[in-house]
Order: structure tokens, then C-alpha cells, then sequence
């Protein structure tokens, strides 16, 4: 079974990130990541995990600052969510086309 969530060191360990960068990124609100119920510790999931590869992608290979994080990370989620609405139209066109056979 794959893991659900990391902790802030595993994050930084596999990231090899400081502390401050996923400080920044929560005030800018580009990672929300949740907090446990026992000790209230910051679990980062697979989704806030894909999110800090791009991140750390954009930052260290192309110097983008966090204002330009931001930007890229949104047009990737509404380009992400548009592909999705166009697979529903084309499975809902393809139903149709199927229906009148």
C-alpha cells in the first residue's frame, strides 16, 4: 500500500528543502498541508507532494520566485480541470454516438 502522508521532516529529507521554503509556501498558500489529530504535526499528501516537486522544479531549474509559483501552479490546475471537463464531453458525445446504432 502506497503511503497517504509525510511528515515536515520526511518532506524536507526527500526534498532536500530547508524548513523556511515549506514555511513560505503555506503563507502563500500554495501547499495546505493537514495537521495530525495527535500531536498536531504537519502531514503533507500525495497531492501537496506533487505540488512541492513542481515547486522546487520551478524555483531551482528555472529560478521562477513564489508570486510565479503561484501563477503556474493555478494555470496548471485549470488546465487540469478543463482537460477533464473536455474527456467527460467527448465520453458523453462518444455515449451518444453509441446510443443511436
Amino acid at each position: 500500500m502506497a503511503k497517504e502522508f509525510w511528515t515536515l521532516s520526511e518532506v524536507i529529507e526527500i526534498f532536500e528543502i530547508k524548513r523556511q521554503l515549506l514555511i513560505n509556501l503555506e503563507e502563500e498558500e500554495i501547499l495546505c498541508p493537514r495537521c495530525s489529530e495527535d500531536d498536531g504535526e504537519r502531514l503533507y499528501s500525495s497531492e501537496d507532494m506533487e505540488i512541492l516537486r513542481i515547486t522546487v522544479l520551478l524555483i531551482e531549474e528555472l529560478d521562477v520566485n513564489l508570486p510565479g509559483v503561484d501563477i503556474i501552479l493555478r494555470m496548471r490546475r485549470r488546465m487540469i480541470d478543463m482537460r477533464k471537463q473536455f474527456d467527460n464531453i467527448l465520453k458523453d458525445m462518444a455515449d451518444k454516438m453509441r446510443e443511436r446504432l
